[in-house]
């Protein structure tokens, strides 16, 4: 026996939810297209304009924190209940709206966010190998070792370009002390006091 189909939603749900959508396309998928004025005007048309901006401010602003916070659907649900209960907040039907909006449009939102806070390429891949020299000049630098790093970067949907170092003995040395000291500072930072 199928599913019974869900009942229709209100048409104050479609709005919102369509709202949520158009705000969610302009800050977290860089679509200029879609403005304050648009969306009044497709979606509120008879709401005057100081209660729309109002109400937009208040659903950007929910969802901004929802979004910022990378919120579970546990969290998600406390945050709303808190929010239905704050003077000024927003109503239970409203937080209805804005649990199904993030349910359905989460990681979306999420990967947009991550691939926005990439400004420079990122290593998509890296491969190393020792290996021993068999052709120099000088005949006391054959069968020595050798580290050959080659390493893949790119962003996501372009061309990636293709980096290869190789490292003597003594270079890797000081590299392993470099991250060493790197490792040190990071740990130094991110203790909490």
């Amino acid at each position: 026996m199928a599913a019974p189909d869900p009942p229709p939603q209100p048409e104050g749900s479609r709005s919102l939810s369509a709202l949520l959508s158009g705000i969610a396309q302009a800050a977290f998928h860089g679509n200029a297209g879609i403005t304050e004025e648009l969306l009044r005007a497709q979606l509120y048309p008879e709401a005057p304009p100081e209660e729309f901006r109002a109400l937009r401010a208040k659903m950007g602003g929910l969802l901004q924190s929802i979004a910022s916070a990378d919120m579970d659907l546990n969290q998600l649900e406390a945050f709303l209940t808190a929010q239905t209960k704050k003077q000024g907040g927003i109503t239970p039907d409203q937080a209805a709206v804005i649990a199904k909006f993030w349910k359905n449009h989460r990681t979306q939102i999420h990967e947009s966010l991550i691939s926005q806070s990439r400004w420079d390429h990122v290593l998509k891949n890296m491969n190393w190998r020792v290996d021993l020299k068999s052709q120099l000049r000088h005949i006391d630098q054959i069968n020595t070792p050798v580290a050959i790093v080659e390493m893949e970067l790119g962003k996501n949907g372009q061309e990636s370009e293709f980096l290869c170092l190789e490292f003597d003995e003594a270079k890797v040395s000081q590299m392993l002390k470099k991250l060493s000291e790197i490792e040190e500072s990071m740990t130094s930072l991110t203790q909490t006091t």
